[in-house]
């Protein structure tokens, strides 16, 4: 409070100290109650809408903006420090709102058995769930992983077919959005049909990544502002941010928008988000998360969710038949429930809750914010009260913002505070009350307008006031050139030095700082702001933007694009029109022929590939005054294919003269095993001792007679 009773002479000395101060001590001071600004604070109601009290079996149908489930819509508090100013929020469930579910689902192998019972679940959710709401709409993604070692297998076959044996399997991809969000349940269950299931190498997986893309592709999507219902089905755990650093990736994830074509297209260049910032782009998008998952891995969901505010965990069984009951079950149990968040606050500004439930249940501190087990068309109460401690250094009123999560519905609250009083509106400028005429005569009192005088004057050198009537702002702001060093202080300016700006001459206009080594500003992938390179691309960065950490190199980036345009074949065969037109194509006959580095003052990148038959072919890359220019060798370089005849008879050749030199060896072994043999037996023959003596009990069988009357005639 302020007594602002001017003195009977010219002459200001009342300090604020002694002019402001509570109301008793100013009466007892002899103030006048008719000469005390006593300015409080209010709250004023500038939207008030009813809440909708709707029925389902209604013939009119109301689109959403015309439901209102919160009330008032918004207000304006007027704040004075140490003041809070407390107002009622009334929240009623409406009856038949209408509902989004988006249903994410891993297409690893391990799930192949569950995409066979999701494939009718269009129709069959559809049709369960007209008992809640008439206004359904439903839309389907599925996920797999980064597209990189060492989550996938990045041979060509396996970038084809990443499963193994006779399984048939669709080329690996880490987000895919397959069905907008649509009231056609037939046609959910025709575009499930026709998915494949895919493969990786490591069990967590890329869910994360796809969670992000849905919450912040709206438009893609096709999210409505109605209640929002991601439905979460997996068998494995997930991979968060750091885990990038395994396939090299290292550059956060910035939480945009990438889908083309209705394909996550950042994976390779973007780690996985963090849980902090999946929360806060759920919250920011009021999207409620439902966790389908198996048994083994409810204890991983079930933490999770506790991190992550309206969210809900069901047991997902082996082959995903239990789904529907599932997802019923968990919007039932998220919808009961309603908890309050604020935007950030102010500085100095505080901000309580107290909460009337259903049968008059009181809930103070973190639980004033939250009711539960409400049903639809109860309706409960809070009461908030918001208190600001001091004035904001700007003045300026500020905006927060309340909101029930998962809801669209919100409550603007904008602020203004009670900085000064209402007599310093009518101050009269170079009043003559004031030093002849060198202030402003407000409030009772002389405010001065002062001026730094130039440099060589010390600081605190001042016209009309002295130097302890100054405020430290006012000094810290406007001190000389030493303080900023390229201008000078006038009244709280700066005026800067050629080639400077900014509020504190701070921003240099120069650009030699931003040059790159090919002598463009920002390498051409960014702008120079204040001498330093903001970098426009994500994927560069560096006081240059010259570093890419995770780009493949230049010749990798192009290849299909070169390959597919050149000679009408690779990946992006197919769609080489619609994604490859971002550069000009010239063909010369020969390598010789390509542009050469020292020829040229720009960027140049002479590109060595080859294609799936392994055919080399060769190119140039290059940015000239911002055009991108490709020069491509018109004929492939394939190797010279095999002359079958010489293998046929080298073979052949080979197969005989091996035989033949067996067939030799084994003579040779059996001719040095037979003069072994004979040798051995010739020495034993001549050691061999023979005995010519008789045997004396020999008799011989020869008997000879003879004839006594032979005379030998």
């Amino acid at each position: 409070m302020w007594d602002i009773e001017a003195p009977t002479n010219d002459i200001w000395e009342i300090s604020h100290s002694a002019r402001c101060d509570d109301l008793e001590s100013l009466k007892k001071r002899g103030c006048s109650l008719t000469k005390i600004e006593n300015p409080r604070g209010g709250i004023r109601i500038d939207q008030n809408k009813t809440v909708t009290n709707r029925k389902k079996d209604v013939a009119e149908k109301l689109t959403p903006e015309q439901i209102t489930q919160i009330q008032p819509q918004k207000l304006s508090l007027t704040l004075r420090s140490g003041e809070p100013q407390t107002f009622e929020l009334k929240f009623k469930r409406a009856e038949d709102y209408p509902i989004d579910l988006y249903y994410l689902m891993d297409l690893s192998f391990s799930m192949k058995d569950d995409l066979e019972n999701v494939k009718n679940l269009g129709t069959d959710l559809m049709r369960e769930m007209q008992g809640i709401t008439s206004d359904f709409r439903i839309g389907f993604g599925s996920f797999v992983e980064k597209t990189v070692m060492p989550y996938i297998s990045t041979t060509p076959a396996r970038l084809i077919n990443p499963c193994t044996g006779n399984q048939n399997c669709t080329s690996p991809f880490s987000y895919k959005n397959v069905l907008k969000l649509t009231d056609k349940g037939d046609e959910f269950n025709r575009l499930v049909s026709q998915q494949q299931i895919s493969g990786n190498l490591d069990s967590p997986e890329g869910g994360f990544d796809a969670i992000m893309q849905v919450a912040v592709c709206e438009n893609q999507i096709g999210w409505r502002n109605v209640t929002r219902l991601l439905v979460f089905s997996t068998d494995a755990g997930f991979h968060f941010a750091g885990d990038g650093k395994l396939g090299g990736i290292v550059l956060p994830n910035d939480g945009r928008c990438h889908l083309e074509n209705n394909m996550y297209t950042m994976s390779h260049y973007y780690d996985y988000p963090s849980i902090a910032h999946l929360v806060q782009k759920l919250s920011d998008h009021n999207i409620q998360t439902i966790f389908a998952v198996t048994e083994e891995f409810q204890p991983v969901y079930k933490e999770l969710k506790n991190l992550i505010p309206k969210s809900a965990v069901g047991t997902l069984s082996s082959n995903s038949s239990n789904v529907i009951k599932l997802i019923i079950d968990a919007y039932n149990s998220l919808s009961s429930e309603v908890i309050l968040e604020n935007s950030r606050l102010p500085e100095g500004v505080s901000i309580t809750y107290k909460s009337i439930c259903k049968n008059g249940v009181e809930g103070t501190g973190e639980n004033g914010r939250k009711c539960s087990n409400i049903s639809i068309g109860d309706e409960v109460l809070f009461h908030i009260s918001i208190e600001s401690q001091k004035c904001p250094s700007h003045g300026k009123p500020e905006v927060i913002k309340i909101k029930p999560l998962g809801f669209t519905e919100e409550v603007e609250v904008v602020l203004t505070f009670i900085c000064d009083c209402p007599c310093a509106k009518n101050g009269v400028t170079n009043s003559d009350q004031c030093s002849e005429g060198n202030g402003t005569f407000e409030c009772g009192a002389c405010k001065y307008v002062f001026r730094i005088e130039p440099p060589e004057l010390e600081k605190g050198v001042l016209t009309s006031c002295s130097k302890d009537e100054v405020r430290t702002e006012d000094l810290d702001h406007c001190g000389p050139p030493a303080s900023t060093g390229h201008g000078r202080c006038d009244c709280r300016k700066c005026i800067c030095d050629a080639n400077y700006t900014g509020s504190a001459c701070d921003c240099s206009l120069e650009t030699a700082t931003c040059l790159a080594k090919n002598g463009q500003i920002c390498n051409g992938r960014g702008t120079c702001e204040c001498g330093a390179c903001k970098c426009t691309n994500p994927k560069f960065q560096g006081p240059t933007c010259e570093i890419c950490p995770t780009c493949p190199g230049v010749c990798p980036e192009h290849k299909d694009c070169v390959q597919c345009r050149a000679f009408e074949a690779g990946e992006k065969k197919d769609t080489c029109e619609r994604d490859c037109s971002y550069f000009q194509l010239m063909k010369v006959k020969d390598r010789d022929k390509l542009p050469q580095p020292a020829d040229q003052s720009y960027p140049l990148s002479h590109c060595k590939e080859r294609d799936a038959n392994d055919c080399w072919f060769y190119y140039t890359y290059a940015i000239r005054n911002d055009t991108k220019e490709v020069y491509v060798v018109e004929t492939l370089e394939c190797p010279a294919g095999p002359d079958i005849i010489p293998i046929v008879a080298g073979v052949v050749a080979g197969i005989v003269l091996i035989g033949l030199a067996l067939l030799l060896i084994w003579k040779l072994l059996m001719i040095i095993h037979d003069r072994r043999e004979f040798a051995k037996f010739e020495k034993e023959k001549m050691n061999a001792k023979w005995d010519t003596g008789e045997n004396p009990i020999y008799k011989s069988a020869v008997t000879t007679v003879v004839n006594p009357k032979y005379e030998g005639k």
